[in-house]
């Protein structure tokens, strides 16, 4: 497994944004986010660990690896999905832009999709997306993020 070249050149720590919707018609919450992006695993992994705040100060941390054209994953918030581990799966573009997807359970019903998008640049942005069981898809989560000066 290895990491495309557009997810190295996010490597390092940054500040921003947090734009939390819980569901379409609510409004936005809005709170100071950071980030911590580096390879692990002898450089074949990224970790991105963020920090936000909803009600009290949230972590989240997203580890992924590529293997040919699919990227695995694992993610893990504080606030969204308590204490499960979500597995996800998904694809890099040719721009470097990586789409993950997972699912958490939603009783009495069936689970629901989750989808994390990772657009690399200057800035970054992480962003996340609910899915219900029929396919609807809408914005949960929106991260842009600013690199900070390394000391």
């Amino acid at each position: 497994m290895s990491v495309s070249d557009g997810l190295k050149q996010i490597v390092g720590a940054w500040k921003g944004t947090n734009r939390l919707w819980l569901s379409p018609t609510d409004s936005v919450r809005v709170s100071e986010t950071s980030a911590v992006v580096s390879l692990a695993g002898r450089g074949r992994f990224l970790s991105i660990a963020y920090t936000w705040f909803e009600d009290a100060p949230q972590e989240g941390l997203l580890v992924l690896g590529q293997q040919g054209d699919v990227v695995h994953a694992f993610w893990i918030d504080s606030w969204h999905n308590g204490n499960r581990i979500m597995p996800c799966e998904g694809t890099v573009s040719a721009d470097g832009q990586v789409s993950l997807r997972g699912s958490y359970p939603a009783p009495p019903g069936p689970d629901w999709g989750w989808r994390l998008v990772i657009e690399p640049g200057e800035p970054f942005k992480l962003m996340m997306f609910n899915i219900t069981p029929d396919g609807a898809e809408m914005l949960a989560v929106e991260a842009v993020y600013t690199r900070q000066p390394q000391d």
